[in-house]
């Protein structure tokens, strides 16, 4: 089944310049090809799944698919179509089954990464989803894909309720608002947040290669700290977040 993700896929119209500003944020240099379906391509490697960019001349630049990896991607397969999740495009599942968000299903072999220094990025901490109707994540991320559910959590405060699935090393969050009307809109793919050791360090280092960050500031979860990419950092939206 399932073990963890393995790739996130970031549409561009301009592949040389979001692969440099990517570079500047991750701190680690990306892999430069061209594959069929995608055309010229640059992967970064991370300690648990790869950021890949690709050039798309489209409108829906940004946030493209979740690549999901299975331990035998035809059982995986032929256990989702079961459960009601049957074959779309390529690798991908049926988006009709998916609340409209792209996810595909490979078996890959994770690729083994040098540790970072202490201000470079070294792993994705969570995928950001948002959707209009909490009850039908519960029923895609847990029931059907097989995620482990770990959290639900309504905060008026944050005005939000957030639904917390391991998958592997990283963490899909799907959020909510308390106060909207729980419809069939699909869900969307809305950023994500990277982990680091040293959250000053990398805060330094990346406001250093130019970006514009906020400052440093208390995650919600205790013993952690996060700050956010204002500006500087085409195609997806980005949190770091580091400590315990």
């Amino acid at each position: 089944m399932i073990v963890g993700l393995d790739h996130v896929s970031v549409a561009t119209a301009d592949l040389d310049t979001a692969a440099k500003a990517y570079a500047k944020l991750l701190g680690v240099a990306p892999q430069r090809g061209e594959a069929d379906g995608i055309g010229r391509y640059a992967r970064f490697e991370l300690a648990n799944m790869a950021l890949v960019l690709f050039q798309h001349d489209g409108a829906d630049d940004g946030l493209w698919s979740l690549a999901l990896r299975a331990d035998d991607e035809a059982e995986t397969r032929r256990v989702l179509e079961r459960r009601g999740l049957g074959a779309g495009s390529g690798p991908f599942l049926d988006t009709a089954a998916t609340a409209g968000l792209r996810i595909a299903i490979v078996e890959h072999s994770a690729t083994p990464v040098d540790p970072p220094t202490p201000d470079a990025v070294e792993a994705l901490d969570h995928v950001v989803v948002r959707t209009a109707n909490p009850d039908r994540a519960v029923a895609l991320w847990g029931a059907r894909l097989g995620l482990d559910f770990r959290l639900d959590r309504s905060n008026p405060v944050w005005g939000s309720r957030l639904l917390f699935f391991r998958c592997g090393g990283a963490v899909i969050e799907v959020g909510a608002a308390l106060e909207a009307l729980v419809t069939d809109a699909p869900d969307t793919l809305s950023g994500l947040a990277w982990r680091v050791r040293d959250p000053a360090a990398a805060h330094a280092r990346i406001a250093a290669a130019g970006f514009d960050v906020s400052e440093v500031r208390k995650g919600r979860k205790p013993g952690t700290a996060v700050f956010t990419l204002r500006s500087g950092l085409p195609a997806a939206p980005a949190l770091v977040i580091g400590g315990s």
